[in-house]
């Protein structure tokens, strides 16, 4: 997805919570900042996602759910997923996060070569500025939800969950599975409640544009809110 297709969303969830676009803007040139010189990758440098990629997210069910992503071709993490495949022995493939959960984790993570898309947002740069400059050279992927800018790009995505699964279709996935996923997880903050009603949103548009149906949806599209997606 480039920039031109994904800015109208973006600016209406801006509206919708009320962000800063000057304060994603300030982070993203502070991650270009402190990565700048450095070997990182684009996201297309990721690698290629054929077959059926398991989109992995922290909720509770996720430990009901560890079959379907061990027989996933790939396996991309989105936040709190990370430690919890590794626990349970699973390889991933590449995790997505805005270093606010289990920093440490994709630390070692890059440090064995597995890509790590880190995102830079109007209020997470302390995270930030303390993670991002330890990640591997050759693992980093920075990005963010504002224009894109010098090393750091932008692939489409609000969420860390959303935006890994945009990430596997930019990269060529075929199919896109999603287990440890919970739109009305009761145990989250309401403002990371608010964001899952966007993701799901998200969802919604990207298995549009896919032309494919997404199982983490059934029996939820009916009541989801489309006025502010493209058509």
């Amino acid at each position: 997805m480039n920039f031109e297709t994904w800015n109208p969303v973006y600016g209406a969830i801006l509206a919708d919570f009320g962000f800063d676009r000057a304060a994603d803007e300030r982070a993203r040139d502070r991650l270009a900042e402190l990565v700048g010189g450095r070997d990182t990758l684009d996201p297309g440098q990721v690698g290629q996602f054929g077959g059926t990629v398991a989109v992995a997210g922290g909720a509770a069910s996720l430990s009901d759910e560890l079959a379907t992503v061990a027989g996933a071709d790939t396996v991309v993490t989105a936040g709190a997923a990370l430690p919890r495949l590794r626990e349970a022995g699973l390889a991933v493939d590449c995790a997505v996060t805005d270093l606010d959960s289990a920093p440490e984790q994709a630390l070692d993570l890059a440090r064995d070569g597995t890509p790590v898309v880190a995102h830079a947002h109007g209020d997470n740069l302390p995270a930030v500025e303390a993670y991002a400059p330890r990640l591997a050279e050759g693992a980093l992927v920075p990005t963010t939800q504002a224009g894109p800018a010098g090393p750091v790009r932008n692939v489409g995505g609000f969420t860390d969950g959303d935006r890994a699964a945009f990430l596997a279709d930019h990269l060529g996935a075929d199919r896109l599975v999603f287990p440890g996923w919970d739109f009305e997880d009761a145990s989250v903050a309401p403002m990371k409640a608010r964001k899952l009603v966007w993701a799901e949103r998200l969802l919604y548009w990207l298995e549009r544009r896919r032309d494919e149906r997404f199982g983490v949806l059934n029996g939820r599209r009916d009541a989801i809110d489309t006025a502010t997606l493209p058509v």
